[in-house]
């Protein structure tokens, strides 16, 4: 087919398929520049057409925009030239996942679905420019279609003919806007500890500057490669790029699971079993003994609350965020990995070998060679919409922890560096896990003193469960029959497959796989919860409401009198309403009931009595969580600074007061050494207090 057949037909396609959108497009350019076409539309309208388009879209799209352009095959009602108008082609069928782009896929047609992990800064690229003779003021224009800058090897002035020198006029040369994106496979469709693999693409015009860092998008375009340069000449290998065509957005979420009717049908029958949360509970770490508690939770973090956007603009999240504290060696971190692998989208990394660009978003020079600074997104952002698993969240630096308070509960990363300044997305739920400061965990001592996290981020996580390892001889015989059992299935499996003489049936070990086999197959559960997610949006009603409100204003009356400690604050609050819509999607219902509300209670109320507990007087008090320093200690500090202050006084000393008559006057107001000495190391950490020697102390004013 020659290209004014293919003129022609694109001319009668535009008039029968897109008219309308012409005639919009019209009115609005230069404005808007793109025409955006359907690829099923072209397909329908003439199948060679649509194949000759993924065949040799070099010269099938630019037939296709000259038509727009020149006017001949379509006469506009409105007097206005089209001359820098784009077609767009959408839906393009000819879908390569970026690990399996071949040369037999170049210059083609081709469509790449992913996550943008870098964007550059969009900078202007000259496309024909204009260089001016120095001798003759002949002006030549060299249109720019390499990646390397080509000036002209002589004047085409005849009577001039000279190579140079040459000035680039840049008011006469043609420019447009270009960005250098790259982006990513995405977690979610990795598995087995694949390394994800990555391509650059070039957009340029009205598609630069319209992605960020962990936006999930399908790019079509022109697959080209660029030879690699090497210091004493050029390389044999070349590098892959996308010349992007379109940019589609997957919004909806977890669009990239794909749900079935037959899928769809099993759904709705899991949803009306009277036994759906322990089955998905049990679905969750089954090779982990017991644990029941937090696997409920872990359920709930998957299915996730209601996100809303308020009339005022203001946005409450949905995600429910859950952090683990335990002793070592009682498998946290395997329940992490297993939740990554369970959600549909799954980022997991370790707070140890992770920095705050790590977890939220850095600068970095790019690397596709000119050495601008590109944003690339951190394992929050690539988490966006759904959970990120930070495991050792404790092992992080104070400044990388700061970095997360953001993050946690506005959803977003604010990223100001190397003159960069942009709002990433976050959405996501995080589950982190955390070791005690000193080996094993102390129940009477509080929470915030035993793991080395700000209070300020301890309480922005909605659940907090801490795991003991205390010796049980029940218990215990059940964990180690559980893991042995676990054992002895996984033992006769290897041998059958890799013992041609074995004697082991498929039937015995599917006895004895019933220890480990969750009641929902992972990839099922995947898309039990994509499809909730998707299209379950609980209300409240009226008595879930009630209950969550009698909870909540029974738990604050605790606190009325004059000196009882504040027990919890509007944040359990708005965690409860959380839990409840996430209880009321494990069932797939719009209706969240007072049994949600009372789940969900019984979640945060054994929670509460974990971590919420003032260790000195067994009362509840949110402080232990929200500043790390429960009532009944700011009542103890307060008694210390006034006796500090009284000695200092007594004493007419400028060094402060003697250490020992300190104590001695504390132990008088029924404070035992042990607390005082602890209270007052922890006022010098925080510069409260000073030692001008070793036997005095004083109030810094």
């Amino acid at each position: 087919m020659t290209e004014e057949q293919w003129k022609e037909r694109f001319g009668t396609f535009f008039r029968r398929y897109y008219w309308d959108e012409i005639l919009h497009l019209a009115n609005e350019y230069p404005v808007n520049r793109s025409l955006s076409v359907n690829f099923f539309d072209i397909e329908n309208f003439d199948q060679e057409l649509a194949d000759e388009l993924i065949v040799n879209p070099d010269e099938v799209i630019p037939a296709a925009e000259e038509v727009l352009r020149d006017g001949e095959e379509l006469v506009l009602p409105v007097d206005k030239s089209l001359e820098d108008v784009h077609v767009r082609v959408t839906n393009n069928p000819n879908k390569i996942a970026i690990r399996n782009l071949r040369s037999k896929h170049l210059l083609r047609f081709v469509a790449v679905e992913g996550m943008i992990r870098k964007a550059t800064e969009v900078r202007p690229k000259i496309t024909n420019a204009a260089f001016y003779c120095m001798r003759c003021e002949h002006i030549t224009y060299i249109p720019q279609t390499s990646q390397k800058f080509t000036e002209p090897h002589e004047c085409e002035n005849e009577t001039c003919g000279r190579k140079g020198p040459f000035k680039t006029l840049v008011d006469k040369s043609t420019f447009v806007d270009a960005q250098k994106l790259q982006i990513q496979e995405s977690p979610e469709n990795l598995r087995g500890g694949e390394q994800p693999q990555s391509l650059d693409i070039d957009v340029d015009d009205d598609l630069a500057g319209i992605v960020t860092p962990g936006d999930r998008v399908i790019i079509n375009g022109i697959l080209r490669s660029h030879q690699r340069t090497l210091r004493d000449g050029k390389s044999p290998f070349y590098d892959l790029v996308l010349h992007a065509n379109s940019i589609e957005y997957v919004n909806k979420e977890f669009e990239e699971l794909e749900i079935t009717p037959e899928d769809e049908e099993e759904i709705l029958e899991w949803s009306n079993d009277p036994q759906i949360y322990e089955k998905v509970a049990k679905s969750i770490s089954p090779s982990i003994y017991g644990y029941d508690s937090i696997k409920e939770s872990l359920a709930l973090q998957l299915f996730s609350g209601v996100t809303k956007e308020l009339p005022d603009s203001s946005r409450v999240r949905g995600d429910i965020h859950i952090l683990i504290v335990g002793d070592p060696g009682i498998a946290k971190s395997q329940m992490l990995r297993y939740m990554e692998k369970l959600a549909p989208r799954g980022v997991f990394t370790s707070g140890k070998s992770a920095s705050s660009s790590g977890l939220t978003a850095s600068a970095v020079r790019d690397e596709l060679g000119d050495g601008r600074w590109t944003l690339e997104a951190g394992a929050l952002v690539m988490a966006d919409m759904g959970i990120a698993a930070v495991d050792e969240l404790d092992k992080m630096s104070s400044d990388d922890k700061s970095s997360l308070h953001e993050a946690m509960e506005q959803q977003t990363v604010s990223v100001a560096k190397a003159g960069i300044i942009a709002t990433l997305k976050s959405r996501c739920a995080l589950l982190g896990a955390a070791n005690p400061k000193y080996g094993r965990f102390d129940r009477y001592e509080g929470i915030a003193t035993q793991i080395n996290m700000p209070p300020a981020l301890i309480s922005r996580f909605d659940l907090i469960f801490v795991l003991l390892d205390v010796p049980d001889d029940n218990k215990d015989r059940m964990i180690a029959n559980h893991i042995l059992k676990a054992h002895y299935a996984g033992e006769m499996m290897e041998q059958r497959s890799n013992n041609p003489v074995s004697e082991i049936s498929q039937q015995q070990i599917d006895s004895q796989m019933d220890v480990i086999t969750p009641p929902i197959d992972a990839e099922k559960l995947r898309k039990y919860v994509a499809y909730a997610r998707r299209n379950v949006y609980p209300i409240l009603e009226d008595d879930a409401r009630n209950h969550l409100i009698e909870f909540y204003m029974n738990l604050r009356k605790m606190g009325e009198d004059k000196d009882a400690p504040v027990p919890v604050t509007a944040r359990q609050l708005e965690a409860l309403v959380r839990l409840a819509e996430a209880s009321a999607r494990v069932r797939l219902s719009n209706v969240a009931t007072l049994d949600d509300a009372k789940r969900t209670t019984n979640l945060v109320y054994s929670c509460l009595k974990q971590v919420g507990v003032d260790p000195d007087t067994g009362a509840f008090d949110v402080d232990v969580i929200e500043t790390g320093t429960s009532k009944s200690q700011r009542d103890k500090i307060k008694v210390l600074r006034d006796i500090i202050q009284s000695l200092a006084d007594e004493h007419s000393d400028r060094k402060g007061a003697p250490v020992d008559e300190v104590y001695t006057r504390a132990e008088e107001e029924q404070i035992d050494r042990e607390h005082a000495e602890e209270l007052i190391t922890r006022m010098r950490r925080q510069g409260d207090l000073l030692s001008p020697d070793k036997d005095h102390i004083r109030l810094v004013r």
